[in-house]
Order: structure tokens, then C-alpha cells, then sequence
């Protein structure tokens, strides 16, 4: 939610903010007159309370025609009170309703434009030679085909038995997507993360005031029998967890490494990646979560990043850092990176990871502040960032690839796998 202060101080700044994402500008002028009104009906609504309580005073030591008159006027304020009342708290939840569809201050120097728009910061890693490796003719295997020999994806049941864009992870599969996850969140612990098994069902308030029942509420799984939303990723349960609390960030930010399965709709992408696990409803995530104080949330933004690539680095892919553009971030993002792996069988870059600055523009919906040094409360920052998912095994698989089928392990998850180097084709009846 945008801060109050901010629109009634610097508008223009909000108006070109809401230009840079492309988002409706006219809610700024809508905000300020709802707040207006609201301000003007608690202003009328004081005014005539104190004048209420002084003939209350009058009355009481009035007689005759002097108190009728008071007790006639009384009866009047009375039905004005309330009518100044129910103003401001029609005009309160008019604006609420308002500033909710009004996205974060996009922060200065983040690319303007849309999808297309990004900017590479840096590509880290060289992608394979294949021809180079394996001869002209050598065909690059996409994730599909690799898992299939391996034993390790099953597309086609995970459809018999949930529909499209649901799967099996069998086998070495399997373990992989453990030991990625496992890695993942030691890698976390280890930067000082507090590991967390998340719940997957939130409330309708927990949904709303992460910001994900905005534009793209389409996207979210509804259980309309208890009024609860599957998550589609854990930083929604993470930012709930501390709702209405104040926390002491003085010493250190609160930082937290969400375990979670993930369920996405993926309602605006009929057609697009529908091989495979590129896309799907269903996947698993170890996602980053910060609570900081807003003086250093940039600085824990470059952290989680930094923090990201060292994952990607442990599972030895190469991938670029792009600086999201304006019109393609959340409502809740002031400004996302996000590290793209090649797909070699694509020859293009796939999004696995993403995080975000979101200030105080989540926290502030959800009600949660920090206490200063000096006693004082204010809202806190929140950041959030994934350091691996299901979709990562697509990278993993298509660029570790070796000529006969089999797939080179990486050495920083072979401790995970056993010691496990290779994963090898099985054969028909599923042995390696």
C-alpha cells in the first residue's frame, strides 16, 4: 500500500511511478480526493462531537425554553455526528480500496518499459559448444527427452492423473529435486536464513496484503468451501507470519528460508511452454525472505542476489542478471532482478529466479513495523528472493548433458546424491 504521506506530499512522484508500470494514473487524483473527503468528514465529525459534548454540559445546567432549545439541538448534532461518522468511513474504505490498486514507488534508475524492456547487468558462464563437443550433427536433447531416458520425469501419467501441466518426479528425479532444495537451504542457513516449512493455505487478508489479489489474482488457487488460497510461493505465508507486530530490528534484519510446494494457475499462458516442467501448476521452492528497516533494504536486496548466483554457481550453469523493467514488475516490487539460466535446447535465457525490493509497501498492508533505536515505530521493509525450484532440473538437465543420455552431476550436489556423479539412462523395465 502506498504511504498516505507520500501521496499528499509528492503526487506527481506517485503519477510517474504509475506511468513508468504502466498502470492507470487517474487512481492518484482518486486517492487524494477520497482522502480529502475523509479528512474534511473527520474534521466536521470533531467539530460537532465537541460541540455535542459542550450542550451536553449546557443541558444540564439550562432551564426552561433554554434547555428545550439545547435538547432540540442535541437531537440535531446527534443526527449529524452520525452522518459525519458513517462520511469519513465510507470515504476510508473508498480509499482503501483505491490505494490497494496503486502499485509500489517504482525506485529510481529501474529501467522504464515493459516485458521486453529489461537491462542485462552481467552473464556470468560460458553456454556449452555441443557441435563442438559431440560433432555437427550431435542433436541437443531438450528436459522432456533427458528425463524420459533417465526415468526421472513422467509427464503423461502425471496428466492421467491431475490433467495438463502436472507431472511425476521418479527416481533420480526425484533425489534431484531434494538435493537441489536441500542445498539450497543450507546454502541459506549458512548466510544466517532461518529454515521454515511453510503452511500452503493462507487467509484472504494474507493473500490481499502481500499484493498478489491485484491484477493477477487469476493466477491463484481459491478453495471456495473455506475461503483459503493456495500459495504460489512462500513468501506469502513468510510476509503473514509477523502481521500486526512490531519487530526489533535494530541489531539484524529477520531473515527466513521458506520451504514450500507452490500451485500457480498459469491462466495467461494457454499455449507457452507446454512441454514439459517449464510451466507448470505444481512445484516446489526454497524461497528467501527478509524483514529489514527501509534504510537498508537496497543493501539487502544486492545480498539475495548475491546469495542466488552463488546457488546457481554450486549447480554450474550459465546464466544472465537482468534488471526487471518497470511495467513488468509486481504491484509490490519497487525494483526485481532476475537470473536467467540458458536452455539449451531453446538457445534462449529462462527465468529461475527472481527477488524483490517491496519496501514498505507490503508491510504496510499487513501492518507490520519495526522499533527504531530510539523507541520509535515505522513501518518495515520486506524483500524476497528464490534460491531454487522445481524448474531449475529443465537448466540442470538440458545443459549437463553428455552425448550417450546421461547427465553429469554437479560436484556441489553430489554430497546430496550420495557421491552420485552421473545420472544414467535406464532401461525398460526402469534400471539404470
Amino acid at each position: 500500500m502506498i504511504d498516505l504521506r507520500i501521496l499528499r506530499a509528492e503526487p506527481e512522484t506517485v503519477r510517474a511511478s504509475q506511468r513508468l508500470r504502466g498502470d492507470d494514473v487517474s487512481l492518484v487524483d482518486a486517492a487524494l480526493a477520497l482522502d480529502e473527503r475523509r479528512r474534511a468528514a473527520l474534521t466536521r465529525f470533531e467539530t460537532l462531537r465537541a460541540e455535542q459534548k459542550s450542550i451536553g454540559r449546557g443541558v444540564a445546567k439550562a432551564a426552561g425554553d433554554e434547555k428545550a432549545a439545547l435538547l432540540a439541538r442535541a437531537k440535531t448534532l446527534a443526527d449529524e455526528v452520525k452522518a459525519a461518522q458513517a462520511d469519513a468511513d465510507a470515504a476510508a474504505v473508498e480509499l482503501d480500496e483505491v490505494t490497494m490498486r496503486i502499485g509500489n514507488l517504482v525506485i529510481d534508475g529501474v529501467p522504464a518499459g515493459g516485458e521486453d524492456d529489461y537491462v542485462v547487468l552481467r552473464h556470468v558462464g560460458t553456454p556449452r559448444d555441443f557441435a563442438a563437443e559431440y560433432g555437427p550433427d550431435f542433436a541437443v536433447r531438450d528436459h522432456l527427452d533427458l528425463g524420459e531416458l533417465l526415468g526421472a520425469i513422467d509427464t503423461e501419467r502425471g496428466a492421467k492423473v491431475s490433467g495438463a501441466r502436472f507431472y511425476f518426479l521418479l527416481g533420480v528425479g526425484a533425489r534431484l529435486e531434494l538435493a537441489l532444495l536441500t542445498a539450497a537451504q543450507n546454502m541459506a542457513v549458512e548466510a544466517g536464513f532461518v529454515p521454515v516449512v511453510t503452511p500452503t493455505l493462507v487467509k484472504p487478508e494474507i493473500m490481499r496484503g502481500t499484493g498478489f489479489l491485484g491484477a493477477h489474482a487469476d493466477e491463484i488457487y481459491r478453495v471456495d468451501a473455506d475461503d483459503m488460497y493456495l500459495v504460489g510461493t512462500s513468501e506469502v505465508a513468510l510476509a503473514g507470519m509477523h502481521a500486526d507486530e512490531i519487530l526489533d530490528l535494530s541489531t539484524a534484519p529477520r531473515r527466513y528460508a521458506g520451504w514450500s510446494t507452490c500451485y500457480r494457475r498459469e491462466a495467461g499462458s494457454y499455449g507457452k511452454d507446454t512441454r514439459g516442467i517449464i510451466r507448470v501448476h505444481q512445484f516446489n521452492k526454497v524461497e528467501l525472505f527478509t524483514y529489514t528497516s527501509v534504510d537498508d533494504a537496497e543493501a539487502e536486496h544486492e545480498r539475495l542476489l548475491a546469495l542466488e548466483e552463488r546457488m546457481l554457481q554450486l549447480v554450474e550453469l550459465p546464466y544472465r542478471v537482468i534488471d526487471v523493467a518497470a511495467g513488468d514488475l509486481g504491484s509490490s516490487a519497487a525494483r526485481k532482478y532476475d537470473c536467467e539460466a540458458w536452455l539449451p535446447s531453446q538457445q534462449r535465457y529462462l527465468e529461475l529466479t527472481s527477488t524483490s525490493n517491496c519496501t514498505t509497501f507490503q508491510a504496510r498492508r499487513l501492518g507490520i513495523r519495526e522499533r527504531t533505536a530510539s523507541g520509535e515505530t515505522r513501518t518495515a521493509a520486506t524483500l524476497n528472493g528464490t534460491m531454487a525450484t522445481t524448474r531449475w532440473l529443465v537448466a540442470m538437465l538440458e545443459n549437463h548433458q553428455q552425448a550417450d543420455g546421461s547427465v553429469h552431476v554437479p560436484a556441489g550436489l553430489r554430497p546430496y546424491l550420495g557421491g552420485l556423479e552421473v545420472l544414467t539412462p535406464v532401461d525398460a523395465g526402469g534400471r539404470a
